[in-house]
């Protein structure tokens, strides 16, 4: 009888991957916690919360509760036109906790979508006010999503070179990585006075798919008042950061200047339901507010606001503000630190880095190593045979785990970690 596995290379094509030569995928059948379980019961420990979207652990009773009872009650109904209270007492939970400077929520699917949306709302807000703003500024090989849109202000080739005569106008500057801030700085003003610049899109803090590349929160303020001294509109695309993961419930809350714009997806129901939100301003929102039916903002999504979604988001949400999951992303970050003073040891570990439950490394090696090259991926094969799930970005490896993970799981991530240094570099 086929396995799970070779039934589904029959079937399926996956996202990011090379079929000609990467490994048959892994038949998951079960998750409990921070563990997945294969169809030959194997378990593995998810120390990267599936890419990012389980901050509290696969199969949380409390979240399935919340979407149970919802379905019960109401599975969907469109959102053009119609309203229902899981979307409502969402959009008021979630502006609660977001700077007092947001005041309306716009729903989809996933995070290229949210960032889809907030595109839009830039270059509309100034299009029905009659002014020509055509340029995005974005950082370099920074990653937005795999839409259009979300393609053309990523700077990561690898993923967009077959389309780049589809993109439309974004100028990119340095992430003002440590040391590099006046550099960055210079280049934005710059831009600023030679461009029509609508608006400047950032992941705060920490690039994620360009691997954890970790800048301070004193520079992301100051990129942002130059913005706003040039009326450019700002957007934190909060995809990955958002949710307690660097340690503060958002990213934006290290800094005391606002985004006008905020994406938000992956956590954002504890992944369990596909789902994301783009929040604005008030100014923004009555810039599309007007009697000319034109100036209204044309997008939509067919399950955009779902009930059940919502459902899941709202329990999530109240996990995450809850005073034990505070507790957990302290004690992960602190478990991380020491973890980090052991690696700075290494002499084959560099450009250690870590903030909240986000701990990354460099590994040094002679030669260039591409995004998917051998090491890589002898690095995701290690990991995988010892029952641990990480995904290493070209030569840096990084950890970002579901706030549930017991010490004693994170103690046999560090163990493995430690023996790839020291088995494949």
């Amino acid at each position: 009888m086929s396995t799970l596995s070779e039934r589904d290379l029959i079937c399926n094509w996956h996202p990011y991957t090379q079929h000609a030569t990467a490994l048959p995928p892994v038949g998951i059948v079960r998750g409990k916690g921070t563990l997945l379980f294969d169809e030959h019961g194997k378990e593995y420990i998810d120390a990267i919360a599936s890419w990012w979207c389980n901050p509290h652990g696969h199969a949380n009773e409390y979240i399935a509760e919340s979407i149970y009872k919802q379905l019960l009650t109401l599975e969907h109904v469109l959102f053009g036109g119609f309203t229902h209270p899981a979307a409502v007492e969402l959009s008021e939970r979630l502006l609660s906790v977001l700077p007092g400077n947001q005041k309306k929520v716009f729903y989809s699917d996933n995070g290229s979508t949210a960032v889809e949306v907030a595109l839009k709302m830039a270059l509309q807000f100034f299009f029905n006010r009659s002014e020509i703003r055509d340029t995005i500024v974005a950082f370099e090989d920074s990653f937005h999503g795999d839409t259009f849109g979300a393609m053309s202000i990523s700077g990561i080739s690898l993923f967009t070179q077959a389309f780049q005569r589809s993109f439309f106008k974004v100028v990119r500057i340095p992430v003002p990585l440590s040391g590099k801030e006046q550099e960055t700085q210079h280049a934005l003003q710059a831009i600023l006075r030679s461009h029509k610049v609508a608006a400047f899109i950032f992941e705060p803090l920490v690039q994620g798919t360009a691997g954890m590349r970790m800048y301070s929160p004193n520079s992301l303020e100051m990129f942002i008042r130059l913005c706003k001294e040039s009326h450019v509109l700002t957007i934190a695309d909060e995809v990955m950061t958002g949710f307690g993961r660097t340690g503060r419930l958002f990213a934006a809350d290290y800094m005391r200047e606002k985004p006008d714009i905020f994406c938000l997806s992956k956590a954002f129901t504890g992944g369990f339901i596909p789902m994301a939100a783009t929040t604005c301003t008030q100014e923004i929102f009555e810039g599309f507010f007007h009697e000319k039916t034109e100036k209204a903002l044309f997008h939509g999504h067919t399950f955009m606001a779902n009930p059940a979604g919502c459902a899941a988001a709202l329990a999530s949400l109240e996990l995450s503000l809850s005073e034990k999951t505070a507790e957990s992303i302290q004690r992960i970050a602190r478990k991380h630190k020491e973890f980090a003073r052991k690696l700075q040891m290494h002499p084959k570990t560099e450009k250690i880095r870590q903030l909240g439950v986000i701990l990354a490394w460099d590994i040094k090696v002679e030669g260039m190593q591409t995004y998917y090259g051998s090491l890589r991926n002898r690095m995701y094969a290690f990991f995988i045979e010892h029952g641990i799930i990480l995904r290493p970005v070209g030569t840096t490896i990084y950890l970002l785990p579901p706030f549930c993970i017991e010490d004693h799981q994170l103690d046999r991530v560090y163990e493995v970690a430690w023996k790839a240094l020291e088995t494949l570099i």
